[in-house]
């Protein structure tokens, strides 16, 4: 196996250069490099090569335009987070709403095995989350401020105080291990099929992680691919055969995905700091299009008349 060494600065440059891009402003790009690690950086690098045989940059490729592909995305990512955590935090108060109401407030009653389903197959799943929640209880009674505060004065955890020190992962989870009528109750505040939601939450679950450690998001592809959306008939999304050529397990079906979860207002938002972040980008490269980028997000050229799609108008389309 071929040991790959310790490379400084000076010789970063060089390899770059070897390759074919364009440095004119040496120590900007060093400045760079230090800051942000040749290693991360240099993931942005697919879009400027010639080919995946051909592994030199095309013709004319700047620096400038590599860190710009790199901001772009941090700025897409950190865009993107802040409306995954109003989603995770949507996705707890609604879960803790419904149980409470149903079940009790007190852990010793909401956490009851027999309030989550009884189908076989699902009862070792329950039994673990049980566990899993409990030891939160156990491990964050005495260290959060709101658990503490609930642990000292009543000596309990209400649900809606314990999502708080839950994963988005674990939130996920439980929805799959309730019973029926409670996954019903709360796909009926999304307007979404208890299937649909099942298949969206590991998802944005996995992109709020991704998004958290800052890995890089323009090129990721989701664990699965999502279904049809009257969005996908709506938009005129282009067919390769039956298949639709975007909105399926890119990123575009993210998008999609927090279309349906998300208020008007949130996406609307959402979606216009998009478009400022998107037209930076195209405002900075010179050697490739903008196309070239969105089509490995998986955007088609129409994606903004998402936003203006109303939701009202959207369950009467899959209606009829």
């Amino acid at each position: 196996m071929v040991e790959k060494n310790f490379k400084n600065l000076e010789e970063q440059i060089q390899i770059l250069k070897h390759k074919g891009m364009i440095i004119e402003d040496e120590k900007f790009a060093k400045d760079v490099l230090l800051r942000e690690n040749y290693f991360f950086l240099s993931g942005y690098r697919f879009p400027f090569m010639v080919s995946n045989q051909d592994r030199k940059f095309i013709e004319g490729t700047k620096f400038e335009e590599l860190y710009s592909l790199f901001l772009f995305d941090r700025s897409f990512r950190n865009i993107l987070f802040k409306n995954l955590l109003i989603i995770e935090n949507n996705l707890k108060s609604i879960t803790s709403y419904q149980l409470s109401k149903k079940y009790g407030y007190r852990d010793k009653d909401y956490l009851k095995s027999k309030n989550f389903t009884r189908k076989p197959e699902k009862l070792r799943q329950v039994n673990d989350l049980l566990k899993k929640m409990k030891r939160q209880i156990r491990i964050n009674g005495g260290q959060h401020t709101a658990t503490q505060h609930y642990v000292s004065n009543y000596g309990y955890i209400p649900l809606w105080i314990l999502v708080k020190v839950l994963s988005f992962g674990i939130v996920s989870e439980m929805f799959t291990i309730l019973k029926k009528e409670d996954q019903q109750a709360i796909c009926e505040i999304y307007q979404v099929t208890v299937e649909e939601l099942t298949t969206y939450l590991p998802i944005l679950a996995n992109y709020r992680n991704l998004c958290a450690h800052e890995d890089i998001l323009y090129e990721n592809r989701t664990q699965r691919d999502i279904d049809d959306t009257v969005y996908h008939q709506l938009l005129r999304i282009e067919k390769d055969e039956l298949e639709y050529k975007h909105g399926k397990n890119d990123l575009f079906a993210l998008i999609i995905i927090m279309k349906q979860v998300l208020k008007y207002e949130d996406f609307l938002n959402m979606t216009l700091e998009i478009e400022k972040v998107i037209d930076n980008l195209e405002y900075n490269l010179k050697t490739i299009s903008i196309k070239k980028i969105l089509k490995i997000m998986g955007f088609p050229e129409n994606w903004k008349e998402l936003s203006t799609i109303e939701r009202s108008v959207d369950i009467n389309e899959q209606k009829c």
